[in-house]
């Protein structure tokens, strides 16, 4: 059929801008924040609106991204296929789909409260403005002034369960922002030849292999201990705080093994395992609030 052609074709045009795995996860840890303010059932349709704000809000500002790193991505290995960076898709309809999707996540964060929608501001500045635009292709300590818009969406959940930012959802935010370097050094690892071609300064090419594992460590340890006492001050179950802390040995131990053992399998588990974590995170989250 002449229409399901054509959205197939959209799909495969334009769906790789999205990221959808990255805007999944950010939109989960948005919804898990916003459910740990323990609000009632019948504010269903208030999720429903979060889930779809956050979920536009961080596409749009995925495609951004991508608009303004095509030449560095037409230069990677790993991005050269990508719909902007290999011509798939044109820059000026990918730069309309970014400002639509952001603008949308935008009005639906208004919607919801002037808060969550400063807050959605503030993820979006943090993501274009100071790392893709400000610090990206300057210094390696990007991924940590641009790692503060990762921690926007649980903050903007939090927010709209509360009306108000609190300790916790700072505390909760700084555990996220403590995670992406574990995230993102695995990745900058993994792929350091790639970001040489693309002339993007990372930790492992500007201090070495041996600082950017220390770092990792580091960053492991803190984001474990972060989240592990934002659970605690949420007030969850012994049985949650329990498997969380399964789930913070195997974030330790996998990172401990990278530092160890730096070989490119560990690495490899420690990057996957990142994200899963995250997910698990998020979820006993969610489940130490019911």
């Amino acid at each position: 059929m002449p229409l399901v052609s054509a959205l197939r074709a959209l799909k495969i045009q334009y769906g790789p801008l999205v990221k959808i795995r990255q805007t999944a996860l950010l939109t989960l840890t948005g919804l898990a924040g916003y459910l740990s303010t323990r609000p009632p059932l019948a504010r269903w349709p208030t999720l429903l609106i979060l889930a779809g704000s956050l979920m536009l809000a961080v596409s749009g500002s995925t495609v951004l991204n991508m608009w303004f790193d095509r030449d560095i991505d037409a230069k990677m290995t790993r991005t050269r296929q990508r719909p902007l960076s290999s011509g798939l898709a044109s820059p000026g309809a990918g730069l309309w789909l970014g400002v639509a999707l952001a603008a949308l996540g935008l009005g639906g964060a208004l919607a919801l409260s002037l808060l969550c929608a400063t807050i959605a501001v503030a993820g979006i500045f943090f993501e274009l403005g100071v790392y893709t635009l400000w610090l990206k292709r300057r210094t390696p300590w990007s991924i940590l002034w641009g790692g503060l818009a990762g921690g926007m969406p649980i903050l903007a959940g939090r927010a709209v369960g509360l009306g108000r930012v609190d300790g916790l959802s700072v505390l909760l935010a700084l555990a996220v922002v403590l995670w992406i370097p574990t995230h993102n050094l695995t990745l900058n690892m993994l792929y350091a030849d790639d970001y040489r071609l693309g002339g993007v300064p990372t930790f492992p090419t500007c201090y070495g292999l041996a600082a950017t594992r220390h770092t990792i460590a580091l960053a492991s340890v803190l984001a474990a201990l972060a989240m592990n006492a934002a659970l605690v001050a949420e007030g969850a179950a012994p049985a949650v705080v329990g498997l969380l802390l399964a789930l913070n040995a195997g974030l330790l131990g996998l990172a401990a093994a990278a530092w160890g053992l730096p070989s490119g399998r560990w690495i490899s588990g420690l990057y996957k395992y990142a994200s899963v974590y995250m997910i698990g995170c998020m979820l006993l989250l969610a489940l130490g609030a019911r």
